[in-house]
């Protein structure tokens, strides 16, 4: 409920305002509600206010190369960097959810779309309003997990203790970061190259299975993408045939990232189901397309990006160590 009400509310104000070209930077600082899951308190706080800060940075960058006269090109540089970067912060920080993905998606999402030097204010009041907005829903109090339990307890983040923040920067695997980075630009590319027209959901779906740990998991994460994208799509077909206004797209929206995150922490081929919908839906708010065309990139990215990630997990493989964690489920905004 967190999830859906932070994202919907924040889509509400920017459609009440008559801005839908806003609506991308509310949805990204609204990500912020995915992050720390099985937390509370402070611990939820701090990990949400994180994560937050990377989102917005990764809008603003967004904004920076979406003003390029060419952009396409540019957006595939950066994104490398952007995965890189966010896997090795993610890691750091003990993000949940783990990895890059968020931040990739959201980096070339609003890349992917022509801006100007002067939308950067609008861009950052925004997304940041919208990230504010989540961490106060966060904030909330609500019923404690079954058991008791409430992740780590606060003194072992140690988020102000200089000598255990050199402690998670030593955990950085350097290794695992390039790697996320390789997959994105290399995915980038071939979508890009192909002219598909969407070439950042190749690199979302190169990223997503490379948050968890363990070729097999690895490997298994690719095959849910693919599979559940597929089942996903004709899902989409269904919701995008409706041809639904705006007030009532917010809300479908609001209850498919709702069954996303009921569901993603225990099968994430399941979650696709909702995700791929809703990740579509989104895209037709922000520059409506045919529904055919949107399908086929939509099926056709996610192949190749799911192609890339487990040839890099093949390539990796002797490097991908750790155990696989407890809960390996992402958010909803692993479009």
């Amino acid at each position: 409920m967190r999830a859906g009400v932070s994202v919907a509310v924040p889509l509400l104000v920017v459609l009440v305002a008559d801005r839908p070209e806003w609506s991308m930077y509310a949805a990204f600082g609204a990500f912020t509600s995915l992050y720390g899951r099985t937390r509370s308190g402070r611990p939820r706080l701090i990990m949400q206010a994180g994560a937050a800060a990377a989102l917005i940075t990764a809008v603003l960058l967004g904004v920076l190369v979406g003003s390029l006269a060419e952009r396409n090109w540019p957006a595939v540089a950066v994104v490398g960097l952007v995965a890189a970067a966010g896997t090795a912060i993610a890691t750091a920080e003990q993000w949940h959810p783990p990895g890059a993905l968020f931040l990739t998606f959201a980096f070339g999402a609003v890349a992917s779309a022509p801006h100007h030097l002067a939308d950067v204010p609008a861009a950052a009041g925004v997304a940041s309003a919208s990230a504010a907005f989540s961490l106060l829903v966060g904030s909330l109090r609500g019923r404690r997990p079954a058991g008791g339990r409430t992740g780590r307890p606060p003194v072992e983040r140690g988020d102000a203790e200089p000598g255990r923040v050199w402690h998670r920067l030593r955990a950085v695997d350097v290794r695992e970061a390039v790697w996320c980075g390789v997959a994105a630009s290399v995915a980038g590319i071939v979508a890009t190259g192909l002219g598909i027209g969407h070439p950042y959901w190749a690199t979302v779906a190169a990223v997503a299975p490379l948050s968890v740990a363990g070729r097999s998991a690895r490997l298994l994460r690719a095959g849910h993408r693919i599979g559940g994208t597929l089942v996903g799509l004709v899902a989409a077909a269904g919701v995008l045939a409706l041809g639904l206004g705006p007030y009532p797209a917010i809300l479908a929206l609001a209850v498919l990232q709702i069954g996303a995150e009921l569901v993603v922490g225990r099968h994430y081929g399941l979650a696709m189901v909702f995700i791929t919908p809703l990740a579509l839906l989104m895209n037709q708010m922000a520059a409506p397309r045919a529904i055919s065309e949107l399908l086929w990139d939509r099926g056709v990215e996610t192949a190749v990006g799911a192609a890339v990630a487990c040839a890099v997990i093949l390539l990796a493989a002797p490097r991908a160590r750790g155990p696989a964690p407890r809960r390996v489920g992402e958010g909803p905004g692993s479009r």
